[in-house]
């Protein structure tokens, strides 16, 4: 692979450490999907950077100050961003390896304190690592704001968390101010626990929040047809870009079902795809129009990048891995800003919600329609019907008439 990669010598020795440190970073680069020609740029930089530095010693820990220190070469312009960018990429292949040394900061009260309490939270309540992460962020969030790193804990009032929950609103909505409270909540009945504070303070109230309280928007489907319409074809990114808002428009496909769509969840001989419902646990076989296979067809064999990976939608640049669930609401952002349609507002969901009321208003029943969405139960369906007005003028009866003589009137 070396000699195909490299027509031309990089390394002198072939036997030498550190010709064996960059054969093992390449093989890494490859496996990890990257291209060629970032295999080959981020291996030369590297090369450079190992024969200029005597600060790093290859197949030993190396700290993350030292390996910036490393990277401080005298280059410009674009050179310069290529070198962070080939830090970052190399970072990432030694902590690999288990030999990056994290950078922690001494004597930090948040670091001693945030880390026993993100173990407690996996280890004694049982959160998920994602779960923890987001605790972790709030609660860091919180004690930065509210002790600016100078007080102890001991000093925490209620005037702190009164002074932090009045800035949220504006930050974010109702719903997520509650999740937050939550997890306010949870930490400060950890802390007195421990004994970190003298008083309790977990009784915050929680914002009071309503199932339903406001139907999904739906984004109207002209828009829809002028959003797909805008989306260039005319290289790969735009092919993959209008792929994506086509199922999600289309076929009602979550973000997170449209990044975990494969290659081989397309059957080209039934014309159907097989989606792998995140929140019911369930395989859904979906019929596929056939001017949906033409474009998938034409899609895999032009738009879409020859790679190993097994999915359907990659990164559009290296590494050549699969697209995160953030990744589709991403592009459906940045589509959105290019067409310059009105879509404030809009999010990816609303092509879904779309493709719903598509559905309602051409009489499909509200059990189908929650069994394509991949719905758990049929309220999560039934706010749906709050949007389709024309239909719900219909359910209401007319109001009898009584016609009453004036003298009846009188006598009642």
């Amino acid at each position: 692979m070396r000699h195909v990669l490299f027509p031309y010598p990089v390394m002198k020795n072939g036997s030498s450490r550190r010709d064996c440190e960059l054969r093992r970073f390449s093989h890494w680069l490859v496996s990890g999907g990257h291209s060629e020609c970032s295999v080959r740029t981020h291996v030369r930089i590297l090369h450079r950077v190992l024969a200029e530095s005597r600060s790093i010693a290859v197949h030993d820990m190396i700290s993350g100050r030292v390996l910036h220190r490393a990277f401080q070469l005298n280059v410009s312009g674009l050179l310069s961003k290529k070198l962070r960018a080939t830090e970052g990429v190399y970072a990432r292949f030694l902590k690999s390896e288990g030999r990056l040394l994290e950078v922690t900061t001494k004597g930090c009260r948040l670091d001693r304190l945030l880390g026993p309490y993100h173990d407690y939270l996996i280890q004694v309540r049982g959160l998920s690592m994602s779960t923890a992460s987001l605790h972790h962020s709030t609660v860091s969030e919180f004690l930065q704001r509210s002790l600016r790193g100078t007080q102890s804990l001991k000093m925490l009032a209620g005037r702190h968390i009164e002074r932090y929950l009045e800035k949220k609103p504006a930050e974010i909505t109702r719903h997520s101010l509650k999740n937050v409270v939550a997890r306010l909540r949870a930490f400060l009945r950890y802390v007195y626990s421990k004994d970190l504070i003298p008083q309790r303070l977990d009784f915050i109230d929680s914002p009071r929040t309503y199932r339903d309280d406001l139907p999904p928007r739906a984004l109207p489907w002209p828009l829809v047809k002028k959003l797909l319409r805008s989306v260039e074809r005319s290289s790969k990114s735009g092919w993959r870009d209008f792929m994506m808002l086509h199922m999600m428009a289309y076929y009602g496909l979550r973000p997170s079902e449209i990044a975990a769509l494969r290659i081989d969840s397309i059957n080209w001989d039934t014309r159907t795809c097989r989606v792998e419902q995140r929140k019911t646990r369930t395989d859904l076989v979906l019929p596929l129009l056939d001017s949906t296979i033409s474009m998938l067809r034409r899609y895999v064999g032009r738009g879409r990048p020859q790679c190993a990976s097994p999915h359907l939608f990659l990164r559009a640049i290296s590494p050549r891995s699969a697209l995160r669930r953030t990744g589709v609401s991403e592009v459906f952002y940045k589509r959105g800003a290019r067409s310059g349609l009105p879509l404030d507002g809009y999010c990816a969901y609303s092509l879904r919600h779309s493709f719903a009321m598509r559905l309602l208003q051409r009489g499909v029943g509200v059990k189908a329609i929650g069994d394509l969405l991949g719905h758990r139960s049929l309220e999560a369906t039934c706010i749906y019907l709050r949007l389709n007005m024309a239909a719900l003028r219909t359910v209401a009866l007319p109001v009898p008439r009584v016609k009453r003589t004036l003298a009846s009137y009188h006598a009642g």
